[in-house]
């Protein structure tokens, strides 16, 4: 996998625990989140090391993988009391956004450090 996707994994993992409850679930999460820690430190060293442009990067990943989260439970949410209306429409407008911007935030991480494979995406828009 692509450094960007190892690094985006750990984002998620670790919004994971923030908000999940369930204690089984949760033992899962922090296994998955120590081995991918574990494999991030011996290739690229620990990301509380690493330098500021890749700290405020990790920042926005954070912060948007957070965004998806938040609009897919008001999706769900919407989905549940059959609101099909414009709210519902701009919040999955709003999902392919934050996605386009997980991945433009993903490969530039991968570049950062200089990552053999890198994530590639394909949309008609994009492709042109």
């Amino acid at each position: 996998m692509s450094v960007g996707e190892l690094i985006d994994r750990i984002t998620i993992l670790r919004l994971k625990q923030a908000r999940i409850r369930d204690r089984r679930k949760l033992a899962n999460v922090a296994s998955e989140l120590e081995r991918l820690e574990e494999i991030c430190e011996r290739t690229i060293g620990p990301l509380a090391e690493a330098p500021l442009p890749v700290m405020e990067r990790v920042g926005e990943l954070e912060a948007v993988n957070r965004g998806i989260w938040d609009v897919e439970d008001k999706l769900r949410a919407l989905e549940r009391t059959r609101e099909f209306g414009s709210r519902f429409i701009e919040a999955a407008r709003q999902v392919y956004r934050l996605n386009d911007e997980r991945h433009r935030l993903k490969r530039a991480l991968s570049k950062d450090y200089g990552s053999a494979i890198l994530e590639e995406k394909s949309h008609p828009e994009a492709d042109s």
